[in-house]
């Protein structure tokens, strides 16, 4: 008997759904680069040193890294908008409390609820994935969708990093401080109009025993290598807490595999599908997020005192940047192209052998200016396109109802590999692990060339994985024999 398959649907309103997804991505790219280039005045503003800005770094992965799995796990239970727009209500919340914050507590409490917005792009993936479940093309269309989307991210990076740095001088720092926080609010507002809401896909609700041991054992994880880049190699309170949260981590997946409805589905984690895209998001954390302080300190580094660096002004640390953003975008929108040309799994291992390159060319070649911005524009390249494709990727090898936590475990194990890069990079550096206390006087060039050799072997293990995802990860078409235990 001859089977005619249908051709593919055409997705009503598609476009619109993205666009105002994009929007989201906006007001991302304004949080992740307005506040950068004002880091000195925010300290003035705040009264504090610029080493006690670090604490803001670690609040806000500690909150990111833990509101992961309740976040992803309610997308697939409530539906995927609504979890979005709590999360965005949050980050706004958390932007105001910047703005109008009386003290420095009062201030890290709320940069810490920006930590929110980690779960922004994986919903929305989840979003587009369900959107286009019946198109025939959901893969292709997630895929195409997801680029967009960290395209105008990485733009908005730019944007915002332009903006602060323009206005910062002759505005006070509270306007200073809500343009994000506007930017948030009407983010929020567009959500709630603009995208169409769905019921869940999961059955039961929310396993709150699971939460609290995968809680526990992140916060002590993430406390401890804290503890290890704030006091160095040497804290064995530090050692302590990491080796207490890895052993969390035991009655956990315990305690999941026996629950009918987990929070973290370890079975799913560890299919076949599942694990090669989530260990390549956790090596891919490493360089993508863990190696840009290293980066910055050493461009700014003067080679006459301490015989290597670029001996840069913030000016071009910020061109560094944008060079390295620009590139971002390209890779993230190109992607449809290049995987047209060489399939999905070949463009991703691609991608990955580029950061590997684009990190390994430090080793030799750091001496120009030049340099510098060939080696990040080769590894912005490849990080775009990973950036964009990895939650798609895990989406499409996930069962209709955990699409949400699927996607939102690439984040989060992004999260733990740079927060463990950033404890070893602390180490490498032979530092306090502080950004005052990091001194390129207290760090060795070797140092600098662990760093690189560390992010792109990471990215050449992560090529590894890659290879042993199943071909329906990487297909234009749902797979519904996804080899998922039930």
């Amino acid at each position: 008997m001859t089977t005619i398959s249908s051709p593919p649907v055409k997705i009503p309103g598609l476009a619109a759904i993205v666009g105002f997804l994009v929007a989201v991505e906006i007001a991302s790219g304004v949080l992740q680069g307005y506040y950068t280039p004002i880091f000195p005045q925010l300290a003035d503003h705040l009264s504090i040193s610029e080493g006690d800005i670090n604490w803001f770094e670690a609040a806000q992965l500690i909150l990111s890294a833990l509101c992961i799995p309740l976040l992803a796990r309610l997308g697939d239970v409530i539906g995927h908008k609504k979890v979005l727009v709590l999360a965005t209500a949050v980050t706004a919340l958390g932007s105001w409390i910047t703005v109008i914050a009386p003290s420095f507590t009062t201030f890290l409490v709320g940069w810490a609820l920006q930590g929110a917005a980690v779960i922004w792009l994986p919903l929305e993936v989840a979003i587009i994935h369900r959107r286009t479940r019946d198109s025939g093309r959901q893969e292709l269309l997630t895929r195409r969708g997801a680029a967009v989307l960290v395209g105008a991210l990485e733009l908005a990076v730019i944007v915002g990093a332009l903006t602060s740095g323009a206005v910062v001088e002759s505005l006070d720092m509270t306007v200073v401080l809500a343009v994000p926080a506007a930017v948030i609010t009407v983010v929020l507002l567009l959500i709630w109009v603009g995208i169409e809401d769905t019921p869940g896909d999961a059955r039961g609700g929310i396993d709150w025993g699971g939460l609290a041991l995968v809680t526990a054992a992140i916060g002590i994880l993430m406390a401890g290598l804290i503890v290890i880049r704030l006091e160095g190699a040497g804290s064995l309170l530090g050692w302590a807490l990491v080796a207490l949260g890895l052993f969390a981590f035991v009655p956990f997946v315990r305690y999941e595999l026996g629950h009918p409805d987990p929070i973290i589905d370890v079975r799913l984690v560890a299919s076949p599908g599942q694990w090669p895209i989530q260990l390549t998001a956790f090596l891919f954390g490493i360089p993508v997020l863990g190696g840009q302080i290293p980066l910055s300190t050493f461009a700014q580094a003067d080679p006459a005192v301490r015989g290597y660096g670029l001996g840069a002004d913030s000016a071009f640390v910020s061109t560094l940047i944008g060079v390295y953003v620009i590139t971002l975008a390209v890779g993230a929108f190109t992607l449809p192209l290049t995987t047209r040309w060489f399939g999905v799994r070949r463009t991703l291992v691609l991608a990955h052998l580029l950061v590997a390159l684009g990190y390994a060319l430090w080793i030799p070649f750091h001496d120009e200016t030049w340099q510098a911005l060939t080696n990040m524009a080769i590894a912005g390249v490849g990080s775009g396109a990973l950036v964009a494709s990895l939650p798609a990727a895990a989406a499409a090898t996930a069962p209709p109802d955990r699409t949400g936590i699927a996607t939102g475990l690439t984040n989060g194990t992004k999260t733990l590999g740079a927060a463990i890069a950033s404890a070893v990079f602390a180490i490498a550096l032979a530092s306090t692990g502080s950004i005052e206390g990091a001194t390129q006087a207290e760090a060795p060039l070797s140092g600098y060339l662990t760093v690189w050799a560390v992010c792109a072997g990471a990215a050449l293990l992560a090529a590894l994985a890659l290879l042993a995802a199943p071909r329906h990860a990487f297909s234009d078409t749902r797979d519904q024999a996804a080899d998922v235990p039930s």
